[in-house]
């Protein structure tokens, strides 16, 4: 009895939904695939809610290049479109109309795409700095945020964003007379560029392994079959529950992430989520008792 008293209280439906967890974060961290070349993969995000400019900017576009980890840092409008947005992507980082593919972060978690949420954490603070004297000229000051972090040490990359990029240190006032003129042409100059590229692929490889031995220590594993039933998890607002939505697994999308069959109101939701968000449903609604058909007898009563 005492097992079934357990089993029936853990799978109460309100308890499910309104009970934080303490257990550690689902799912071991899956690292990215190491782009092959330069901006061959690129991150974007955007960083809103900033003061107008006296140019009518109020919003940030971040773009990295995902292998080098420099950054294009693009003054916008969030009044702008798709096709504007495709213009400044040219003009801006590719110089070209190249065809490109768009892959989606899986739903509310931005650690898919971790690094530029690093930078935009690091231009955020730049920004405050520059906030105080230049509130409403902040735009005028991107470019000069945009270089000090291009021209910064990147643990990972064991060198600073630019050199990996152009295979060279930026030359600047600080260290003007220890860069010479460029001694390297031709077939030369491409031999030096893919040794460069190994080289930072045999960086990231390291720093990715290190990352992800020190990350899985803190996270659990989590796996779901097809079929299953699972809690979404909500924001912890006041009067909202910890895990509102529940629905049903469609097939796996990767090692830690599951495509959702959402209620038909979530149809504007992107439906691939994290195993972080989800929680498995121990019991279905549909599948429970109704205790309004139970006969109990007048006359019974607990005890001696």
């Amino acid at each position: 009895m005492k097992r079934e008293i357990s089993m029936y209280v853990s799978e109460c439906d309100v308890c499910q939904r309104i009970k934080a967890d303490h257990l550690k974060p689902a799912g071991m961290l899956q690292p990215l695939a190491i782009p092959a070349w330069k901006w061959e993969d690129v991150h974007i995000d955007f960083i809103v809610g900033l003061p107008h400019t006296q140019k009518g900017y109020d919003c940030i576009w971040v773009a990295i290049d995902r292998l080098t980890k420099s950054a294009h840092f693009i003054p916008i409008k969030t009044t702008y479109w798709a096709n504007q947005y495709a213009e400044l992507y040219i003009s801006w980082i590719l110089q070209a109309a190249l065809g490109t593919n768009l892959v989606r972060s899986s739903a509310y978690h931005p650690q898919t795409s971790g690094q530029v949420e690093s930078v935009n954490q690091i231009l955020e603070d730049m920004l405050r700095a520059c906030a105080l004297t230049y509130s409403t000229k902040w735009d005028d000051r991107l470019p000069l945020a945009e270089s000090a972090y291009n021209n910064s040490y990147q643990k990972s990359l064991e060198m600073a964003p630019f050199e990996a990029l152009y295979g060279r240190r930026c030359r600047t006032p600080l260290n003007w007379s220890q860069l010479g003129e460029r001694v390297t042409f031709g077939p030369d100059l491409v031999t030096q560029a893919e040794k460069h590229v190994k080289f930072i692929h045999k960086n990231l490889k390291r720093a990715q392994s290190r990352q992800k031995s020190y990350s899985d220590r803190r996270r659990r594993p989590l796996v779901f079959e097809k079929g299953d039933h699972v809690y979404l998890r909500v924001l912890p607002m006041k009067g909202v529950h910890w895990f509102g939505v529940k629905g049903k697994l469609a097939p796996r999308c990767g090692p830690v992430a599951y495509r959702l069959e959402l209620p038909p109101h979530f149809a504007a939701v992107h439906d691939v989520f994290h195993v972080s968000q989800l929680k498995k449903c121990l019991r279905v609604l549909e599948e429970a008792v109704d205790t309004s058909q139970i006969q109990v007898e007048p006359d019974h009563a607990l005890g001696s």
